[in-house]
């Protein structure tokens, strides 16, 4: 069988993205988050999905200096001429410690459970229930309260959301954004393996603007100091 593409293909007098016209339908009608939505499905946004990714992507674009954003900032100082370069120092970052948790939190919450019963597992494995606990935001995560809130008032929590909330009181720590991004987009009908894409488009638009920045008001070689000067050499 010819392997298959269902995305998009250029042709001389068009371009075809997801069975629909690029110019002649979707430019000018539709906005990036929808075309997001429609690129990563196949199929255009409900209203409550279209406002929760934007929300989503909202949430988790910023959040300072972080490792992402400071690998980005220490290549471009490095190598200024490669922008495309930087962004792919910050997004290779993107791990389970830091942004990519929410894949993590998706797998956990696909996969349910008694929430006493997921917290004893990974006890015993010696590992952290993902979405829990944050060096800053403390005793709560306010990009996660907030996703909630608006989840509530909207009407779209549902068995997700509250699991992610029953394994909160079964830990008695904070829950951190990531838990609620994989909870509302599962509970909107997002698979699980489409959750590590919000905070990696999300993050991507970061990048770029510390990138902007760092041509401006450079902070990469600083910051390179800054690590030198911090670590002991034996």
């Amino acid at each position: 069988m010819k392997p298959v593409s269902r995305i998009a293909k250029a042709y001389p007098d068009r371009v075809e993205v997801r069975g629909r016209d690029l110019t002649g339908d979707l430019m000018g009608r539709i906005g990036f988050t929808e075309y997001f939505h429609l690129l990563l499905t196949g199929e255009e946004p409900t209203e409550e999905q279209r406002f929760f990714l934007d929300l989503l992507l909202v949430s988790i674009a910023e959040h300072g200096l972080m490792p992402t954003n400071v690998a980005a900032r220490m290549t471009l100082a490095a190598d200024p001429e490669s922008l495309h370069g930087a962004v792919a120092a910050g997004i290779l970052g993107a791990g389970p410690v830091v942004l990519g948790t929410s894949e993590e939190c998706a797998k956990l919450l696909a996969e349910g459970g008694e929430p006493a019963e997921i917290v004893r597992r990974h006890r015993e494995a010696g590992l952290k229930v993902p979405g829990f606990g944050h060096p800053v935001h403390t005793p709560v995560d306010p990009r996660a309260e907030r996703i909630l809130e608006l989840a509530d008032e909207r009407g779209v929590s549902g068995p997700n959301v509250d699991l992610a909330r029953a394994l909160r009181a079964e830990l008695g720590i904070v829950m951190n954004v990531s838990m609620p991004i994989a909870a509302v987009m599962l509970d909107l009908g997002f698979p699980p393996a489409a959750v590590k894409a919000v905070p990696i488009l999300a993050r991507t638009a970061s990048l770029l603007a510390h990138l902007a920045e760092e041509r401006e008001l450079p902070l990469g070689f600083v910051l390179a100091r800054a690590a030198e000067e911090a670590v002991e050499y034996e």
